[in-house]
């Protein structure tokens, strides 16, 4: 075995590990306390996407001036959010208010899966046989047939 087929197995072996392996990233979304429904329905709808692809989501209040004073319209905030996601995900840390921010991070219940993909060597030959199954094998003549009938139905209704 030469050199460069061994650094060449080597790295093929290394990418087939990286590929397996499992990455859990924290995304972030930020939130206001005086959020509007709309918006809150639609970074709502982001945290939802990122826990089913397995990736922890770090909710972040973030305070204002006064507001400071009024924590628990934050509070409520992230038990919503909790709540409407507990079938997909636990509070990894429960709300925790650090300088003007209350965090809260989430993690999916559901570990990621690893992307497999079909073999696509096996579906080839299926839709060909498939195709070739279900129409006719072509004809010199087949064109020029079917314009012969239809002129001719042409003829009998005249």
């Amino acid at each position: 075995m030469d050199y460069g087929r061994f650094k060449f197995e080597a790295l093929k072996r290394e990418k087939e590990s990286r590929r397996e392996h499992n990455v859990v990233r924290l995304k972030e979304m930020k939130l206001r306390p005086k959020i509007s429904e709309h918006d809150f329905q639609t970074k709502f709808g982001y945290v939802r996407h990122f826990l089913q692809e397995g990736d922890k989501v770090k909710l972040t209040i973030m305070f204002r001036g006064r507001e400071m004073v009024h924590q628990e319209y934050g509070r409520r905030l992230l038990d919503r959010m909790a709540n409407e996601l507990k079938e997909i995900a636990s509070i990894e840390r429960s709300p925790l208010v650090e300088g003007r921010n209350m965090i809260m991070i989430l993690s999916p219940m559901a570990k990621k899966q690893p992307k497999i993909q079909a073999p696509q060597t096996q579906a080839a030959p299926q839709a060909a046989a498939a195709t070739s199954a279900t129409s006719e094998p072509p004809s010199g003549n087949g064109a020029s047939a079917t314009r012969s009938t239809s002129s001719d139905a042409q003829d009998q209704d005249a």
